[in-house]
């Protein structure tokens, strides 16, 4: 018997350290100086060796090359515009002491230029990444031109993006997810008027949707049946942003070209939702919008108008058929 008792309480001791053991192991680390093997950016006090922009570091890195490179910004605010198009895997960190949340971020890039004054809705982004095998850790990125005009903070036109812990901020048009498979998490995204928009298969997890203004928060612009574009709100939060008052002033999305799809599941919907949470733009448009186990004050559908009924979560598989999910970084 006595046998017996010690192994099974060594089982179970075993077990317990088995269980504990991921705790354990810390994933929500700062980030405070530049990792191995990658350039550096500091705002001030720059050292030898060091790149006193962002813009400087990508050119340094050249557009030929295709090995995995990597830049480190330092706390800061960096005001230039900047496309990003290297050949290689590029990955870029933010100065942080969470890396599990953008509340930590200290790096900012802006800019504050519109589409009309640009040019285009590229021309006016802050950051224009056209690169694939693209990522970002802990960096804020914002467009500051405000109400009047399209003034995009970062367009992401390129396959297999992800930002992680990032920051978003504009009014019209600030995040243009515009085409390729992409992955958001963590991140907090601000705007007013059809704030994340495009065709790209953007999969949006555990994410903060702040709206500043009045609007809608979707513009997708899927046009082909046959095509897997899909903007999925998984396990994400929508709401206002901090000292603004929208209660049923926003609408879940519109669509900007006929086949719009857009799905928010597991996620908490704010009073910020209008009743009908979806509305109209592209005339003679048959989007396809769905709304699954989500939660919350905005999150009653009795009264929704558009609405496709879903009868299960959409997942990364459905969203990336080609890309899978072996790119995107599981541990974040």
């Amino acid at each position: 018997m006595q046998l017996l008792k010690f192994v099974s309480i060594l089982a179970v001791g075993l077990a317990l350290r088995t269980s504990a053991r991921p705790v354990s192991l810390s994933k929500r680390a700062s980030r405070t100086s530049t990792p191995s093997g990658c350039l550096t950016v500091r705002a001030t006090g720059t050292k030898t060796g060091e790149y006193s922009t962002f813009g400087a570091a990508l050119s340094a890195l050249g557009t030929t090359s295709t090995a995995p490179a990597c830049i480190f910004i330092y706390s800061g605010t960096y005001k230039e515009q900047v496309t990003i198009n290297y050949k290689g895997a590029l990955t870029t960190y933010g100065y942080t002491t969470d890396t599990g949340t953008y509340k930590s971020n200290t790096a900012t890039i802006t800019s504050g230029i519109s589409s009309p004054a640009a040019g285009s809705l590229d021309a006016s982004s802050t950051v224009n990444v056209v690169s694939s095998s693209f990522s970002a850790y802990n960096i804020n990125f914002a467009n500051t031109f405000g109400r009047g005009a399209q003034a995009v903070a970062v367009t992401a036109n390129g396959n297999k993006q992800a930002f992680y812990g990032c920051s978003f901020k504009g009014y019209q048009d600030t995040l243009y997810a515009k085409d390729g498979d992409q992955y958001y998490s963590n991140c907090y995204i601000e705007g007013a008027v059809d704030y994340i928009f495009g065709k790209a298969s953007a999969w949006f997890g555990e994410c903060t949707i702040a709206s500043n203004g009045p609007g809608a928060i979707t513009a997708s612009s899927r046009e082909d049946a046959t095509d897997p574009v899909w903007y999925v709100f998984d396990h994400s939060a929508v709401t206002a942003a901090s000292g603004t008052s929208l209660n049923g002033k926003v609408y879940l999305g519109r669509p900007w070209r006929i086949l719009a799809r857009v799905i928010y599941q597991s996620s908490t919907l704010g009073n910020v939702i209008n009743a009908a949470g979806w509305t109209t733009m592209a005339e003679g448009a048959t989007p396809i919008y769905e709304e699954y186990a989500n939660t919350g004050n905005g999150a009653v559908t009795t009264s929704r108008k558009y609405l496709t009924t879903a009868s299960t979560a959409v997942t990364k598989a459905q969203l990336w058929p080609s890309s899978g999910t072996g790119w995107i970084d599981s541990t974040y």
